[in-house]
């Protein structure tokens, strides 16, 4: 399995849109079967900041979820709101409470 932990901060005074656009995206990837998992959060001490936590079943379903175009229109609609540039890790999942 595949895991990625992408961190997007907002800048000042956007918090709300980007939480928008970050939100209007779980429906979006709901069908895709190799996304196993797609969940949004927001630092408790940095509201502007969001973490998506995100499990794909294998590469080909990471790779089919970067290719949608409600990722490309995400991209395109977040940039402006970015306070820098997005960190996103891969991990490769060991071990988990089930």
């Amino acid at each position: 399995m595949i895991v990625v932990v992408a961190v997007l901060k907002a800048q000042a005074g956007k918090e709300g849109e980007m939480e928008d656009a970050l939100r209007a995206m779980i429906p979006k990837v709901q069908p895709e079967e190799g996304t196993l998992a797609y969940v949004l959060h927001r630092a408790q001490n940095e509201p502007g900041t969001f973490l998506f936590y995100e499990k794909y079943k294998d590469k080909a379903a990471f790779d089919h979820h970067g290719s949608t175009p409600y990722i490309k229109e995400l991209f395109g609609k977040i940039g402006p709101l970015l306070d820098g540039k997005p960190s996103i890790e891969m991990y490769e999942e060991l071990a988990a409470k089930k």
